[in-house]
């Protein structure tokens, strides 16, 4: 499978919520970086996966692209549909793979509906 299709099937389990096969597809050493938090390794990357899962009910994966230098790198378009306040939530994400796993995920999107909710998603101390 290809990069662009393990990225689109990461955010597909994820709506699922079907965690364990969307961990399948995270490399051990993932970092993650978005507007809320920045964090490394698998078990802490799935867990606010998990976490983020639980604020949409629907997800379309709108755009889909990878760069046209590397295979290893994959941009996606994002649309959350979330309940209200919320309701449609756009977003974007930046992957790169290693060894075929994803390695790093950077998000792109307005944090405001999320700011409240920051504890919950990524489990600050």
């Amino acid at each position: 499978m290809d990069a662009l299709k393990k990225a689109e099937s990461y955010y597909v389990a994820m709506c699922n919520k079907n965690f364990d096969e969307m961990a399948s597809y995270v490399h051990p050493n993932i970092h993650f970086v978005g507007p809320l938090s920045t964090m490394d390794g698998k078990e802490n990357v799935v867990e606010a996966a998990k976490n983020f899962a639980i604020f949409f009910k629907g997800l379309t994966v709108r755009e889909k692209f990878h760069s046209t230098d590397s295979e290893n790198k994959v941009m996606l378009v994002l649309d959350f549909d979330c309940p209200a306040p919320i309701g449609l939530f756009k977003g974007a994400s930046f992957l790169t793979f290693h060894e075929g796993l994803i390695s790093r995920i950077e998000l792109f999107y307005d944090a405001r509906p999320f700011e409240t909710k920051k504890d919950q998603i990524f489990n600050q101390e």
